[in-house]
């Protein structure tokens, strides 16, 4: 079978195709396991070296996600499953709307209607976002029943798609699944625009012997999960039968919620060796955005079906550490 991972060239993608080349095989149209002989990684830029590491199955693919012909040439097909990661992050999304409803929306929507093309239902794993969640579940435990109302332009693109998602599964055109991601740490390289981005530099930069500058208050709550365990999660995730997931298809991944301070705090516990200073710079935009994210997910229906919680920052650390060290650029 064929595997196409949309946004493959970024941190989640490779990570994720490292993953399933390991596996060697994924449940297929069929309902049975099938080898994998072929995963494409989709994206709009290619850095050097993408392809290291990976074999001969691999194979990189240039082009704009919500470019519905250059999409359908991806699923060309019926033996294929596609994890669709692409996407334009929360403060891209608030700095650019109408790029946002293009990458996001109209990207999802040709992702969809290229696995519709096929006779095969595909799966298709989405990955949405805790930010489809807003107003009262900001402050209280969202659970996968919570009524999505986003108050960011990013998390209304998400939870737009995860309708779709839904819609298309019911229609028999594709098998959907959504997983709403926490925030993922500890990502290597330098920040990006996410508003979240901050998240990974409380460990990355620290670890690095780099001043971290914490743009929100330290008490901020933020449910988070390692990559490791989101990418598993996220194979898992594609393996469920399709019986056990029912008409909704979105879960929230599990995850740990902790404070900014507790963050700093349990990484002098989980590292060794000296570590770069925090400073607190406040930044207004992105406190804002994290204002009007969940702070409290519950993952019940996820653990149910098999998925994984870290065990704890040490363990987070720990797997930062064997696959990057410190002072990844």
């Amino acid at each position: 079978m064929k595997v196409a991972i949309t946004g493959g060239a970024g941190f989640l993608g490779q990570v994720l195709a490292r993953r399933l080349l390991a596996a060697g095989e994924l449940t297929g149209a069929s309902n049975t396991p099938e080898p994998i002989d072929e995963v494409v990684l989709f994206d709009t830029k290619i850095p050097p070296m993408l392809l290291a590491g990976l074999d001969g199955r691999a194979e990189v693919v240039t082009g704009d996600v919500a470019d519905a012909r250059r999409l359908r040439e991806v699923v060309d097909r019926d033996d294929i499953s596609l994890f669709h990661l692409a996407s334009m992050v929360s403060a891209e999304c608030e700095a650019d709307f109408d790029a946002a409803l293009t990458v996001n929306l109209d990207g999802c929507r040709a992702v969809l209607e290229a696995c519709r093309a096929r006779d095969s239902r595909p799966r298709v794993v989405f990955t949405s976002s805790i930010a489809a969640f807003g107003g009262l579940a900001a402050s209280e435990v969202a659970t996968d029943s919570t009524k999505l109302t986003p108050e960011t332009t990013y998390g209304t693109t998400k939870a737009i798609c995860e309708l779709l998602v839904n819609d298309y599964t019911r229609k028999g055109f594709i098998d959907g699944r959504v997983a709403r991601l926490p925030t993922v740490v500890i990502r290597p390289g330098r920040p990006n625009a996410a508003a979240s981005s901050w998240v990974s530099g409380v460990f990355r930069e620290r670890l690095n012997g780099e001043e971290c500058k914490l743009p929100v208050d330290p008490g901020t709550r933020v449910p988070i999960a390692g990559y490791r365990t989101v990418v598993e999660n996220l194979v898992r995730l594609h393996e469920v039968d399709h019986r056990a997931l029912g008409p909704d298809r979105a879960l929230n991944l599990p995850a740990l919620e902790l404070t900014a301070q507790e963050m700093i705090d349990g990484l002098l516990a989980a590292a060794p060796g000296p570590l770069g200073p925090v400073s607190f710079r406040p930044d207004a935009a992105i406190q804002a955005i994290f204002a009007t994210w969940a702070q409290h997910a519950s993952s019940d229906r996820a653990i149910e079906l098999g998925l994984l919680r870290d065990s704890g920052l040490a363990e987070i650390v720990a797997a930062y550490l064997e696959d990057f060290g410190t002072g990844a650029q």
